[in-house]
């Protein structure tokens, strides 16, 4: 028998500086784009694409949303449960 469960998302977190831009969105509009961003990561942490050229690990992403006007620098933690927020742009 089904669960009824859908899957296991991963949590959010973010950096000291992800945290300040986020105390620096203002407007319902802004804050509901971003939150659809995340839920999307939440879900899907493979959803955004490699930037080209880094070779750091953990890998840093970048999730665009260009209907909601969201870009959202991440990276995933290797157990693929967290997705950590470095930067955000509404």
């Amino acid at each position: 028998m089904a669960s009824g469960h859908g899957p296991r998302r991963a949590r959010v977190a973010f950096s000291d500086s992800a945290a300040k831009q986020l105390e620096e969105l203002t407007t319902e509009r802004e804050i509901h784009a971003l939150d659809r961003a995340l839920v999307a990561l939440s879900v899907d942490p493979d959803s955004g694409t490699p930037i080209p050229g880094g070779t750091s690990r953990p890998e840093l992403r970048r999730y665009v949303d260009e209907i909601e006007g969201v870009r959202v620098l991440y990276y995933v933690t290797a157990l693929r449960t967290v997705v950590v927020v470095a930067y955000v742009e509404v």
